[in-house]
């Protein structure tokens, strides 16, 4: 038993298949335009996806304008701290060398007060010597350095007030 077929219906066959297969093409891709006029339903449903389209494109330029204003925002931050910290960092520097002065100038002081507190030793040790050898009697105080042992002054009975000039 042999199988074979005329190469004519063959060709009816294979006619049959692709118009079939744009029949089917057609009516699954392109719809009538005159259904979606005259059926209100899909007016309907067309109007509604428009009217959500909009309001995405809306809701989108909303969001996109509200992040341009927040970076807006955090690079005006940006620099109001950076020249806080400009500022910060100045006045730490001059406050740095007003800090060096003064400790160079406690020094010298420092200094000034070992000669002199020497000094007034020599003095006093001289002034000794001549108690002792004329019989004069001669009050000698204690010598106090106020300055050597700050943590031991003698405390004021009026408070230390500070001024801020800024």
């Amino acid at each position: 038993m042999s199988f074979a077929i005329p190469m004519h219906r063959i060709h009816i066959l294979h006619s049959f298949s692709v118009v079939f297969l744009y029949w089917f093409y057609m009516a699954t891709v392109q719809k009538p335009a005159s259904s979606s006029e005259s059926d209100p339903r899909c007016a309907n449903i067309d109007e509604k996806k428009r009217k959500r389209m909009l309001s995405n494109r809306e809701s989108a330029r909303r969001s996109r304008m509200k992040k341009q204003k927040l970076l807006e925002d955090l690079v005006n931050e940006v620099s109001a701290l950076q020249k806080n910290n400009t500022q910060i960092c100045e006045k730490i520097k001059f406050t740095t060398q007003r800090f060096v002065k003064m400790e160079a100038s406690n020094s010298v002081l420092r200094a000034q007060i070992i000669e002199l507190t020497e000094s007034l030793q020599s003095l006093n040790s001289i002034l000794h010597m001549a108690e002792d050898g004329s019989g004069y009697d001669v009050d000698i105080p204690e010598i106090f350095v106020p300055l050597m042992k700050p943590w031991q002054l003698p405390c004021s009975t009026q408070p230390i007030c500070s001024t801020f000039d800024g």
